[in-house]
């Protein structure tokens, strides 16, 4: 399929390039480096070669979430949206950009976040996922009171917010201990984003908020799967949650999915069953999975062409308001 867009592929500065032991086969780590600080070259001939006309990037995982000090977090954040909005602003007929915000300042990042979408033009925020704040160890998540101004200027700009993944704190990663072929995306990604997810929809956000829109990866972190099982045992003991209606109500009216790294075809038909198909958002994950493997096992899976098109491209263009 021609057209196709993508919405969870990264890039990364010099400063947030993080360590890649995790990727130990002979030059898998340098390729991935030079992946991620490249955007007009490899990721553009990719994106050629297998039908992307559109790819909306977001500064990699952890970045500005793990910074420790807010003023340092504030910097950085400025740093990569002006790095971004220069190299978008080089092909912006095939180059989009999410915001990366400081979330260790709540104000900052109602400034920086305005900036973004009003200046910069970007399509939208991205998360990647909670953030810490003086300690090392605290993990500080969105639900919280302190966000809920963002959350307004959000949804008064009107664009989605990608709720992204990163690690488990040490501190907190003992079920992993000996195990670390379950960290980063064999499990932990996929647990502490769907937890940060069920804990923004249950604290009553979307029902302040309603016009906002979360997109999360992987065909939902796992979340579809288990949300008639969730929901059904919040009725059974709701014990004050703040919420107002299910969680599947929320995934159908404020939540979308992306492919991102979930190239199954069975799994795509169960997401699109649970949620519909107008929630489902075609992505590779450039570059920690190949634009080839995303983009062929697309091409071919099992969909009508109609479908197709509303996944691979249409979806997209709806919720970002691309002018394609």
């Amino acid at each position: 399929m021609q057209g196709k867009i993508v919405l969870e592929e990264h890039f990364a500065l010099e400063d947030t390039f993080t360590d890649t032991k995790r990727f130990p086969d002979a030059g898998q780590a340098d390729d991935l480096r030079r992946r991620l600080l490249d955007i007009l070259d490899i990721r553009l001939g990719e994106m050629d070669q297998y039908g992307i006309e559109l790819g909306i990037q977001s500064l990699n995982s952890p970045g500005i979430q793990s910074i420790l000090e807010p003023a340092k977090a504030v910097e950085m954040a400025q740093k990569a949206n002006d790095v971004l909005a220069g190299e978008v602003a080089k092909r912006p007929d095939r180059f989009a950009g999410f915001a990366a915000l400081p979330m260790q300042d709540p104000d900052a990042a109602i400034i920086e976040v305005t900036r973004c979408i009003k200046d910069l033009g970007f399509v939208g925020v991205n998360l990647n996922g909670f953030s810490q704040k003086g300690d090392a160890d605290t993990q500080i998540f969105y639900d919280l009171p302190e966000f809920r101004p963002l959350w307004a200027a959000i949804e008064e700009l009107d664009v989605p917010v990608y709720l992204h993944p990163r690690n488990t704190l040490p501190s907190q990663g003992r079920a992993y201990e000996g195990h670390p072929w379950f960290e980063h995306s064999g499990w932990a990604f996929a647990v502490e984003t769907a937890i940060h997810t069920l804990r923004l929809l249950a604290s009553g956000l979307f029902d302040e908020h309603p016009k906002l829109q979360l997109v999360v990866g992987h065909l939902g972190e796992r979340i579809p799967f288990d949300l008639w099982r969730v929901d059904h045992r919040i009725s059974k003991s709701p014990q004050g949650i703040p919420a107002k209606k299910t969680m599947t109500e929320y995934f159908r009216e404020n939540v979308h999915l992306t492919t991102s790294g979930n190239f199954h075809d069975e799994t795509l038909h169960f997401t699109i069953d649970r949620v519909g198909i107008d929630r489902v958002l075609f992505s590779v994950d450039y570059p920690f999975e190949t634009t080839e493997e995303g983009a062929v096992w697309f091409d071919n899976a099992n969909l009508s062409e109609a479908d197709r098109v509303q996944i691979g491209r249409d979806n997209a263009i709806k919720l970002f308001k691309l002018d394609l």
